[in-house]
């Protein structure tokens, strides 16, 4: 039996990616899906966490990353408004998040994944526009919960093809 300070991957407890409290802290470089790339190699540069934007700050934010072929990264903008923002609002970024996350899975080629994704996404930021304006801080959500449902479809007919993120990206204001 090996001591209580090491892990399976034989690296010692202090040599983890932990803060002080023993929270993980995500230090392992990711590539622009957001994939774990080797220790030492060079990723691309991480999202902050926590930070708190107005909304239209994040609906910008986001769709640079998404232009960028980045929708992990954008995935955790909309993370942040949705548990920065007012209650109310929460369905709508949670459901924007989802289908950033849905499109990070179909550019990894995981069709179950990615069209799940996709679809419950679309369907919580649909539950919350019931109730709601239909363009939220300029967000064209019909156009958006179309694209999601569209390229849904589309991930399942394609077998499990990876996809371009940043050329399927939504517009979240819609038509540029």
């Amino acid at each position: 039996m090996g001591s209580m300070d090491s892990t399976s991957a034989g690296r010692t407890a202090a040599a983890r990616d932990r803060d002080d409290e023993g929270r993980a802290r995500n230090a392992r470089p990711r590539d622009g899906l957001g994939r774990p790339l080797p220790y030492g190699a060079e990723g691309v540069p991480r999202q902050p966490e926590g930070v708190v934007r107005r909304p239209e700050e994040s609906v910008a934010e986001a769709q640079r990353l998404l232009d960028e072929g980045k929708p992990f990264h954008a995935h955790e903008v909309f993370e942040d408004a949705w548990k920065s923002g007012p209650e109310d609002e929460r369905e709508l970024w949670r459901g924007l998040a989802q289908m950033a996350v849905g499109l990070t899975h179909a550019a990894r080629g995981n069709v179950t994944g990615g069209a799940r994704l996709l679809r419950r996404g679309a369907g919580a930021a649909e539950e919350w526009a019931a109730g709601a304006e239909s363009r939220p801080h300029g967000i064209d959500l019909p156009g958006v919960v179309a694209w999601a449902r569209e390229l849904a479809a589309e991930v399942e007919r394609g077998e499990g093809a990876p996809l371009d993120a940043g050329a399927r990206a939504p517009r979240l204001r819609g038509a540029a």
